[in-house]
């Protein structure tokens, strides 16, 4: 069981954004005091929700800071990055920590970052496949050209190649792992051998499912049987931990409302089609009622069911909810000391 912490530097009521992000470092600094295996990074644009523009960039940041602790984004959009570019600075920080760093990717939404970033609508519903095939080809081969619709150039090298660079010819670059949300999403993962990252907006069942269905789609690409049931999906959740259940549950359902309000009604999309938000009332207590919320017990519980019911077990837990300083701190410091001595 590895546990880490997701990290959006939400910005609530009343905040501003420095303060945010200050507890967002913090927050990665005290998981690596505290014991947990790993940190990941969320990428907004343009909205409170998340006041983080690149998860690489508070990455290296990160890793900087840190000596043990594995950090990854979660994710990096793709249809608003270049992928060399995005693989450059992958490579780069595989190769200068030692392999300390995973680059989480995924489409994002239909928000007007494509518009300003300039990728488009078209980058969104259509450019996936091909921005992640060129990607994975420059973390894994030495020399790589663009012939596809959207990226094109001549034959360049890859410098740094992550392979060579670090541990020696034929050993593999930087982990890439893919935020799924759809069938077509869960497929395209696993016909190219990639592990998932599936949300904290849905529950046990439905995550036993998409990895029901990616091994299936994995195993019909070809990809070894031992290959296929090792896949180090990561579930996203939230974590809260108080002496009594009640009390962490309302320490989410005093905060969080109002940020997810702020955050939600704040995106734009590029085309002006209407998305329906979640009620940030009612997507907080489903929340509670779906991840480890409550005692150190009751959490550790809560992990275990999840990661038999799945068969993941790997866990990105959001512990910034209360929006505080000090009890975000107390919260990771508790996850360490009290939850995981549980699963290990």
């Amino acid at each position: 069981m590895r546990v880490g912490s997701f990290v959006l530097a939400a910005q609530f009521p009343g905040q501003g954004q420095g303060e945010a992000l200050h507890r967002a470092v913090r927050s990665a600094e005290v998981a690596e005091e505290a014991g947990l295996d790993a940190v990941w990074l969320a990428e907004h644009h343009f909205v409170p929700y998340g006041t983080c523009p690149s998860a690489v960039t508070l990455a290296a940041l990160l890793l900087g800071r840190t000596r043990r602790i594995h950090v990854g984004t979660a994710v990096s959009v793709l249809p608003t990055a270049h992928p060399v570019a995005l693989g450059e600075q992958a490579a780069l920080l595989h190769v200068t920590t030692g392999g300390r760093f995973s680059l989480g990717v995924g489409r994002g939404g239909p928000w007007v970052d494509l518009e300003v970033f300039g990728g488009g609508l078209e980058a969104y519903e259509k450019g996936f496949p091909e921005s992640l095939d060129l990607l994975l080809r420059w973390l894994r081969e030495p020399r790589v050209e663009g012939s596809g619709e959207r990226f094109a150039f001549r034959e360049v090298a890859v410098v740094p190649r992550p392979q060579e660079a670090l541990t020696g010819q034929g050993a593999e670059g930087p982990e890439v792992v893919v935020a799924c949300t759809s069938p077509s999403s869960v497929r395209l993962a696993a016909q190219r051998c990639l592990p998932m990252l599936l949300g904290m907006h849905v529950g046990d069942d439905e995550k036993a499912e998409m990895v029901a269905l990616w091994n299936r789609h994995a195993r019909a690409a070809g990809h070894p049987p031992e290959k296929v049931s090792a896949a180090p999906h990561v579930s996203a959740g939230v974590a809260q931990i108080a002496d009594r259940r009640l009390d962490a549950a309302e320490t989410l359902q005093k905060a969080m409302p109002g940020w997810l309000k702020q955050g939600l009604d704040a995106h734009v999309t590029v085309d002006g089609r209407h998305r329906a938000m979640r009620d940030p009332l009612a997507y907080t207590e489903l929340l509670c009622g779906l991840h480890p919320v409550g005692t150190p017990q009751v959490c550790a519980d809560r992990l275990a069911a999840t990661a038999e019911r799945t068969g993941i077990t790997r866990f990105a837990l959001l512990v910034e909810g209360s929006g505080d300083l000090a009890a975000t701190e107390e919260n990771v410091r508790r996850l360490g000391a009290e939850v995981l001595p549980q699963l290990r």
